[in-house]
């Protein structure tokens, strides 16, 4: 029996309870002579072939991949197509790691070819299925027929939020008859409990998407669709992060909301952080319906970014918990409704605690291949930890400046020059003098820079202890960076959604900001009573 045939054999339920079941891996591996991280992403491969629905290569055995560096030349170039470039430093002795295949950023990376139209123009056959997270396959089906309603064309789709991946353990927050009448997979999943679900969907060409919708469903407008797909379209791409929301709408017996994003402005934004606006919410897990392959690779570029962005802000010694929180985290520093009591303050901890193995899947194959972070928790060694939600794994990372020194100079385009211009104020460096400066780096050597290597100015930046630090000084430019498109595109969507529904949108945020405000006073509480 070959790989291949194992789909066919076990039918399509079958196959996918066998990816995600390590033990039966396992069993089938040995059987096959495989190795099991092989074995592992040969099924991943198929499946992603499939339907692009596909489990993630083996993240839960990063820390052992870390501790063979015999390795065959196939799996570390395998593993570095679907993980992305490493921050290698052959000066620094900190990192526990061997040295990765790959010492400096691919092509992918520096210059990402978004103009790809075909995933075999990938840099992988595998890669990027790290994002595609595994959920109920019923569940998954009635997601894709809600998208069979629309006809306008849609060429990259994702669903997200509380209403697909559970962000508590109550049966809080919901409602028992929010859908009118919701397939049978939604309303099992959601179980009593229903909540909107949230989708976005990337078009190519944002008034043709719009005319095509405005014919169709008319009624998923606010007034702003009598004034025609010109006008839509340019709310949508003139101001904010670029999308256009409709709330509060119902396909297929489901409450919905989808927001509509020209493809070039969403790959723009995931691969240079403009806003973070829509690379934020693809840091955390989304289940992504329709795939594309150059958001594939953009989103690549926005994953391991996040995991630089993340490191640059943890100490030497960190948890997972504390790692994928980091990132979470990111896309509401800036948030304006965090702070003023529009959300629930512990979204990010619910996030992360209720879908812990999920983050797994997506950053743990890029750790992975990342030489100045290591998994550092005997509990790695499990085979069955990727999807034990008990399991808070421990990691370090190498403080190195040379090393940091990298991280910095490998950050997205738009957010580095950010950072670079927060410390020309702070080392009170004159502009003309530090555009000089900038312009000597490129020229002094070339190699360097097309390796994406920090120099000088990148090391004193990695360095920084004062008033904070790097830490303090990243997080101003996130804040920067994601503050004011936020804040237009909620001021939009008063416009975009009508004003009944942008009040009611932002009465149910205020009542969830406020229940949470209530439970973590609450536990403050228990806290100091015990």
């Amino acid at each position: 029996m070959t790989l291949r045939a194992v789909p066919s054999i076990l039918g399509k339920r079958g196959f996918q309870e066998l990816c995600g079941n390590p033990r039966r891996l396992a069993v089938l591996a040995a059987a096959q002579r495989f190795p099991l991280n092989i074995c592992i992403r040969r099924y991943a491969t198929v499946e992603e072939n499939r339907g692009h629905d596909s489990a993630p290569p083996p993240g839960f055995d990063a820390s052992k991949a870390k501790q063979r560096p015999s390795s065959s030349p196939s799996s570390q170039q395998s593993s570095s197509s679907i993980s992305g470039p490493s921050e290698q430093n052959p000066s620094s002795h900190g990192s526990s790691k061997p040295p990765s295949s790959t010492s400096t950023p691919t092509d992918w990376e520096e210059n990402p070819d978004l103009s790809i139209s075909k995933f075999s123009e990938l840099p992988g056959k595998d890669f990027g299925v790290n994002q595609h997270i595994i959920i109920n396959e019923e569940f998954k089906e009635a997601l894709r027929q809600i998208l069979w309603k629309f006809r306008a064309p849609i060429r990259y789709a994702f669903a997200y939020g509380s209403g697909v991946f559970p962000q508590s353990a109550s049966k809080g927050g919901g409602s028992k008859t929010l859908h009118p009448n919701p397939p049978e997979a939604i309303a099992k999943i959601q179980d009593g409990n229903q909540k909107m679900i949230d989708f976005i969907f990337g078009v190519s060409y944002s008034q043709h998407w719009h005319s095509l919708n405005l014919q169709e469903h008319r009624d998923h407008y606010s007034w702003l669709g009598s004034l025609g797909s010109y006008a839509v379209s340019k709310v949508q791409d003139s101001f904010g992060a670029g999308v256009y929301f409709n709330p509060y709408v119902t396909v297929n017996g489901t409450l919905i909301k989808y927001g509509v994003v020209n493809l070039d402005t969403l790959c723009r934004d995931l691969s240079e952080w403009d806003t973070l606006y829509l690379a934020g919410r693809l840091q955390k897990p989304v289940k992504i319906l329709r795939d594309n392959p150059a958001v594939r690779l953009a989103n690549q570029v926005n994953l391991i970014a996040a995991v630089r962005t993340a490191l640059l802000l943890l100490p030497p010694e960190f948890t997972e918990k504390e790692l994928y929180s980091t990132i979470a985290g990111i896309s509401y520093m800036g948030d304006p409704r965090m702070s003023i009591g529009g959300d629930d303050p512990r979204k990010v901890e619910n996030i992360v605690k209720h879908q812990l193995p999920n983050f797994r899947r997506l950053y743990a194959p890029l750790i992975d291949n990342l030489p100045n972070i290591s998994f550092n928790d005997p509990a790695c060694s499990n085979r069955d930890w990727l999807d034990d939600p008990t399991v808070n794994s421990k990691l370090s990372q190498n403080m190195d400046p040379v090393t940091r020194g990298h991280m910095v100079r490998r950050l997205p385009n738009a957010f580095r020059q950010k950072l670079y211009f927060e410390y020309q104020s702070k080392f009170k460096i004159p502009r003309g003098e530090f555009n000089k400066m900038l312009e000597k780096t490129k020229d002094e050597d070339p190699d360097r820079i097309r390796r994406r290597e920090g120099g000088p100015f990148e090391q004193r930046i990695a360095q920084d202890s004062e008033g904070g630090g790097l830490r303090e000084e990243v997080k101003q430019v996130i804040e920067h960076t994601i503050r004011w498109p936020s804040f237009v595109q909620s001021l939009k969507g008063a416009v975009t959604a009508g004003w009944s529904r942008s009040i009611r949108y932002a009465r149910e945020k205020r009542e969830k900001g406020k229940k949470g405000a209530q439970a973590l006073g609450g536990e403050g509480k228990e806290r100091k009573t015990d």
